[in-house]
């Protein structure tokens, strides 16, 4: 029996730590990397330098031997990929009709919608009188989004007048991206669920986290959320469950959440391996890396359960340090699980990040943070 080939579009830090458990498992990983020094060319198996829009380089991608299937690592992903795909018989999972919604945001709330799950008020944007309208209904306050293509604080911004938007609007007109306008919701915290599902149907969820944002980008998660209560963490897992089965989605799903006053809104989707899933590497009997693979290729998913009481990720953002590799002999804490992507340090990017476990939450916070404070700043006193 020959090695199943998963091949995977983008050569960040996710194709980069799908690698190890692919090699576990016996998969062959071919992944559309952007350049050779991508996070993900060292590590994988097979490589093909090459954009998501380079027709040539995605035949390459699905030459023979073929692939069992295609993946993702990042939803920017053009619908003629989806089209080469189909030609040769390779599935693409997720598919073009499910991913479309973690690619459009204001598709994705007008289908929240009509599966009547909980999004904060939101409006499109077209014109100045759209934004002042929604503006005046919603305490002169909102968070201004383009529909496609932000990520990590990008494409998002707070407005409290039209002339904030005017810029974007402008864009908009001239063939930009649409905007949303969202309600700014006044949230205790920020939660996520991850599921995976297989196309036959089967699922399974990992517990809620809490995530802590920075500037826009994840800075630490705590597996599982701190007192959560019951009602809400079955919510979450059935938003999951609903999103997961009614977009037909394959492969991982992570729903990004806002709790409210004792209730959850949705925030955003992403359709692959997420930040908030990255405690499982350590955290968990089965990482969200390991279980996207399982389920792209609807393999028997693996248990979901936690390995210790309490699992804190840290995410490692550009800061002092340029050489990363040498915090391997400066972090001395023997719990901390590092992380590194490969990839080079610029200010406030994400090339890294640190998981403990422990029985305390407090602590375990404490060490994770400061591990990864040491490998991105060097040794402090």
């Amino acid at each position: 029996m020959t090695s199943p080939i998963v091949a995977v579009v983008g050569g960040g830090q996710l194709a980069r730590m799908m690698a190890p458990v692919a090699t576990n498992l016996g998969i062959t990983l071919r992944v559309l990397v952007e350049s050779e020094s991508a996070a993900a060319a060292a590590p994988a198996h097979e490589t093909v330098v090459g954009l998501p829009t380079d027709p040539e380089a995605i035949e390459r991608l699905l030459a023979h031997p073929r692939p069992a299937v295609l993946t993702w690592e990042h939803e920017h992903i053009p619908a003629e990929v989806f089209e080469a795909s189909e030609a040769v018989g390779v599935p693409a999972r997720p598919g073009l009709e499910a991913l479309r919604f973690a690619q459009d945001k204001i598709e994705m709330r007008q289908r929240m919608d009509e599966l009547g799950l909980p999004n904060p008020a939101w409006a499109i944007a077209e014109t100045a009188a759209d934004v002042d309208a929604f503006l005046d209904a919603h305490g002169g306050e909102a968070i201004l989004k383009t529909a496609r293509g932000g990520y990590d604080g990008k494409g998002v911004m707070v407005i409290r007048a039209s002339a904030d938007a005017h810029g974007w609007l402008e864009a908009t007109a001239q063939g930009g991206p649409r905007l949303l306008l969202e309600e700014k919701v006044p949230f205790t915290r920020e939660l996520a669920v991850q599921i995976a599902r297989r196309p036959s149907g089967d699922a399974c969820t990992w517990v809620v986290v809490e995530s802590i944002q920075r500037n826009g980008v994840c800075s630490e998660v705590t597996a599982p959320a701190p007192e959560l209560s019951t009602t809400l963490a079955r919510q979450a897992e059935g938003i999951a469950r609903t999103i997961a089965a009614e977009l037909d989605v394959t492969g991982a799903l992570a729903v990004e959440l806002f709790e409210v006053d004792g209730q959850i809104l949705i925030n955003e989707l992403a359709m692959r391996p997420h930040n908030s899933g990255h405690w499982t590497m350590d955290g968990a009997v089965t990482s969200q890396f390991e279980q996207h693979l399982r389920a792209v290729l609807d393999l028997p998913l693996g248990d979901t359960a936690p390995t210790a009481p309490w699992t804190v990720m840290a995410n490692v953002l550009g800061g002092e340090r340029t050489e990363l590799e040498e915090s391997l002999a400066d972090v001395t804490d023997g719990a901390a699980k590092i992380h590194l992507y490969g990839k080079g340090v610029r200010p406030g990017r994400k090339v890294g990040h640190v998981n403990l476990s422990g029985a305390d939450r407090a602590e375990t916070h404490d060490r994770a943070v400061a591990a990864a404070a040491v490998v991105r700043d060097g040794v402090t006193s």
